[in-house]
């Protein structure tokens, strides 16, 4: 008599790390959103599945993202500018956190306070904070670049604290420890927090400082926009997760 078959250990061991390592991943998920949720103030911004509350500017670069096992996925069709918008425009003080990771070379990164540009310099003008591929340098990676349609953009590099005065004159300083080069997980999942309050900004990648500026202009500063994901190139592959976002009351006159 023929006995049944048995499966075999590999099968039964792989099946069983597919599952733990699900469950896990499914947790953890759970568990940061619980986290961040309650006493942290944070609200998600992406559900897992879907670009639900988001839109793609300008509307013919749609096809450049999707979704893919929770994470969102952008892919450079063509060397132009598209934007992930998030549904709500009038964002003043917040806290931002999420991670990527750019799986090819490129230039990505996250406008913020974004508003359209009338001068049709870009699609839109903001606050940018940039990441690259690691050796793209640091005027990208880390870096803070301004989209003005007709301020002067200065430079403010990854370590680099920058003040502009009431009058647009820069003053650059040094941030101590701040990011290095080193400190980011080429072809790996980084984490970033951007703070936006007041006229004051700060942008950190896997915990560390990488670059800050303060805007006193008289004329021409942003207080209030968008946020909005970016792809920059043709080919590249950028990919997010765990897109959270905590409103900051307004400080006290």
């Amino acid at each position: 008599m023929e006995l049944p078959r048995q499966p075999r250990l590999p099968a039964l061991l792989l099946l069983c790390t597919i599952c733990c390592f699900s469950c896990s991943s499914h947790d953890e998920v759970s568990s940061r959103e619980a986290e961040l949720s309650g006493s942290g103030g944070f609200v998600p911004l992406f559900d897992g599945k879907t670009l639900k509350g988001w839109n793609v500017v300008p509307a013919e670069t749609a096809a450049d993202w999707s979704t893919r096992q929770g994470t969102i996925v952008g892919v450079g069709s063509a060397n132009r500018l598209s934007y992930l918008v998030w549904q709500d425009d009038k964002l003043t003080d917040f806290e931002l956190i999420l991670r990527y990771r750019l799986l090819t070379n490129g230039n990505s990164g996250v406008e913020i306070r974004a508003q359209p540009d009338t001068s049709g310099k870009r699609p839109f003008k903001g606050y940018h904070a940039d990441f690259g591929h690691i050796g793209i340098g640091p005027n990208i990676l880390g870096a803070w670049d301004f989209h003005f349609a007709r301020r002067k953009e200065h430079p403010c590099l990854r370590g680099t604290r920058l003040v502009i005065d009431g009058n647009e004159t820069p003053h650059h300083s040094k941030i101590e420890d701040a990011l290095t080069a080193a400190d980011v997980h080429p072809r790996d999942w980084n984490d970033v927090r951007i703070i936006a309050q007041g006229n004051r900004f700060q942008f950190f990648i896997n915990g560390k400082l990488s670059s800050e500026f303060t805007d006193n202009a008289e004329q021409g500063q942003l207080n209030h926009g968008a946020i909005a994901l970016q792809l920059h190139d043709k080919g590249m592959h950028v990919e997010f997760e765990d897109l959270f976002l905590k409103h900051i009351p307004a400080e006290a006159p």
